[in-house]
């Protein structure tokens, strides 16, 4: 079966839609005039900068010119346990941790602001890395969030009505606030005095008692004057009664609410009848973790919804559940819904997308099409017209195998892009199998018989200790991809489209914690990837790669492991003598230039040191790897400021010391 355009009265949105459109090109173009106005340098999500002093001739010149330690190492994070009581309840307070600099800077004028783990902002100077002003809304007086994550922060966004200018974003104790982007002071006529509380009219959502089991990591993204905003809620729930993850517009002036998009459909509303028995009412989750992409020309948003309560675990919600799993298109001023792709139907592995659409101008066949990619964990690219909802590539459902879970609901198909072809290993074959010895390899198919296995979508089973019984479905790629909240990169220049993905497959135990304990019949247990053989991976490499797209043709222009991989596998006993090839490990942070694709490796370089790697564009092939004090936890951004190019990024701090935003330039 083929998938076409889920919508509603298609005369009515799809007519109006064409027939209103502008058709610019600002949302996906890049940063502009040497700034970085939004997390993923456009509100497209392009992470692309135009600025070219950098160049592949002298890339490997790149130097630290200046390092800022967060703001949170002023804090003494023994006594800030002990200061507030709500920092000693639920989760393990190992947690308690500042090591959560995931944020990419924005860049304005000659101003950097930056979000902390502990959400505070910092406005920075941009040519010398001299703090300029710290906000500390101290969110973290709340308690820790329930989210395993601990204390996490990914970024913030920027508004100006061309006189004031302002820095919002939302913390970890799910409140939004807004400061003068030049003093760092709350803007008083938003909110109550600068903040605007997230919890209201977010059922099931609590601070008291502690833990908080609803916040804020990813940045807002504004469109139009109106601040969209998602969440986190936690995805191991005990209960099936979790926070509704409602998509929210505010007033970017007044922080006023302007509209509520309802991701788990209220009675009448489109996609209510796919909660069967009921479910949507008390289901939670369905949010927007990661981050959101804006066409602001179109005035259209683009939100990658989560999935719903449990992550591995549906039968108390039978049914597809829109709009989990989904892309939703909607319009930015009211919140009403355009368009929507369901990307995985009634969602059983944590497939839920896990990165901003990537906003694309790009001609197949000769057509001009204004696209939105959606990069997945499961490893498909989905790309879609942006304006219309249809697929640029045919769509097919296809089988799936069923669950053999008592209780379990399972969709008898899943979607399945035509093009472009994956860009990671899905499912499980023995022609996966770690093979850089045949000795390797009998050990891993001897292995791989403990374990149910099979192709993309074979669901959850349930672990067994008994003669017969399996050790549970091997899912690859696992719950963190293929793509995760890295996202991708997208060149508007050449049309190619690079995603970082890793090779990491995972076994999601199903376990039974008693009606004493959960009103849920199975949830979540400890998750953890096949052991291979003496420790080795069951699954030959490269366990992390790039992969270039050719989003005007819908194929692979080609695809690198990023480094030579972990020493525990290149140094293994069994592999001595070996010639093995880059093995590759985790997934990059991209950032591309007009010359250059720039990675923050997550492994050591061929010397150890963490490094930021250069890349050709046209071809993968590695220039040049410039060493950094850390290694990178957030996305590299480029800006200029006085006449100089610079790169930044987060790191984490030398010696156990403080993370750090470290800026790059040539001498």
């Amino acid at each position: 079966m083929r998938m076409t355009l889920a919508r509603v009265c298609v005369g009515c949105v799809t007519l109006a839609v064409l027939a209103g459109a502008p058709m610019t090109d600002a949302a996906q173009q890049g940063a502009a005039a040497g700034e970085w106005r939004s997390y993923g340098g456009d509100t497209g999500s392009t992470k692309y900068s135009p600025l070219a002093q950098i160049t592949s001739e002298n890339v490997g010149d790149l130097a630290v010119a200046w390092r800022w330690e967060s703001a949170d190492g002023r804090f003494d994070l023994d006594n800030l346990r002990a200061y507030y009581p709500a920092l000693q309840i639920g989760n393990d307070t190992s947690n308690v941790s500042i090591n959560g600099l995931k944020g990419t800077p924005l860049m304005v004028g000659d101003t950097l602001y930056l979000t902390t783990a502990l959400s505070q902002v910092a406005a920075i100077d941009a040519a010398t890395g001299e703090t300029r002003w710290v906000h500390d809304p101290q969110s973290y007086a709340a308690g820790i969030p329930i989210m395993v994550l601990g204390f996490s922060s990914r970024g913030l966004a920027y508004w100006t009505d061309g006189e004031a200018a302002r820095i919002i974003w939302a913390t970890g104790d799910a409140m939004l606030h807004a400061v003068d982007a030049a003093t760092g002071e709350p803007v008083q006529e938003f909110g109550d005095d600068g903040s605007v509380d997230l919890m209201r009219g977010i059922r099931r959502a609590r601070r008291d008692p502690p833990p908080i089991n609803y916040s804020v990591t990813s940045p807002p993204v504004v469109c139009n004057d109106v601040v969209i905003v998602g969440s986190a809620v936690s995805d191991q729930p005990r209960f099936k009664e979790s926070p509704t993850g409602y998509v929210r517009g505010f007033d970017a002036r007044t922080g006023e609410l302007r509209w509520t998009f309802h991701t788990i459909p209220l009675p009448g509303e489109v996609g209510y009848d796919t909660w069967q028995d009921g479910s949507a009412s008390y289901t939670g989750n369905a949010n927007v973790w990661t981050m959101m992409s804006a066409d602001p020309d179109l005035g259209y948003a683009y939100l990658p919804v989560g999935n719903a309560t449990n992550d591995h675990y549906g039968g108390h919600r039978p049914g597809t559940n829109l709009f989990a799993n989904s892309l939703v298109c909607v319009e930015c001023a009211t919140g009403e819904r355009v368009w929507h792709f369901q990307l995985v139907h009634h969602d059983l592995w944590d497939y839920d997308p896990p990165a901003a659409p990537n906003l694309v101008d790009i001609t197949v066949d000769g057509r001009a099409i204004k696209a939105v990619a959606q990069v997945t964990k499961q490893a498909f690219t989905f790309v879609f017209d942006r304006v219309t909802g249809e697929p640029v590539w045919p769509i097919d459902e296809r089988a799936v195998p069923s669950s053999d879970v008592p209780g379990e609901w399972t969709s008898p198909t899943q979607p399945f892009p035509t093009a472009p072809p994956p860009y990671d290993r899905q499912g499980v074959t023995e022609a996966d199998l770690i093979d850089f010895t045949p000795e390797l390899r009998a050990d891993a198919i001897e292995i791989l018989q403990d374990y149910v296995h099979g192709p993309i979508f074979t669901p959850p089973s349930l672990i067994g200790t008994g003669p017969g019984d399996t050790r549970g479905t091997i899912e690859l790629p696992g719950y963190t991809g293929g793509a995760n909240w890295n996202g991708a990169a997208f060149d508007p220049q050449t049309g190619l489209l690079y995603v970082p993905s890793t090779t990491r497959p995972i076994i999601p135990a199903l376990v039974e914690l008693g009606p004493d304990r959960s009103n849920l019949r199975y949830s979540r247990g400890r998750m953890r990837p096949p052991g291979g053989p003496d420790g080795l991976p069951l699954f030959k490499g490269p366990y992390g790669r790039i992969t270039a797209i050719d989003l005007n043709r819908g194929d692979i222009a080609w695809q690198r492991a990023n480094g030579i991989g972990s020493p525990a596998i290149r140094d293994h006993e069994r592999l001595r003598g070996v010639d093995l090839p880059l093995l590759g490990s985790g997934r990059d942070f991209l950032l591309l230039t007009r010359t250059l694709l720039l990675s923050g490796q997550q492994t050591p370089g061929a010397d150890g040191a963490w490094v930021l790697a250069a890349r050709d564009k046209a071809t993968g092939e590695l220039l040049a790897e410039i060493p950094l004090p850390g290694r990178a936890i957030g996305a590299p951004m480029s800006y200029e400021a006085g006449g100089k190019q610079f790169i930044a990024l987060t790191v984490l701090g030398a010696r156990g010391g403080p993370p750090e935003l470290v800026a790059l330039a040539l001498p």
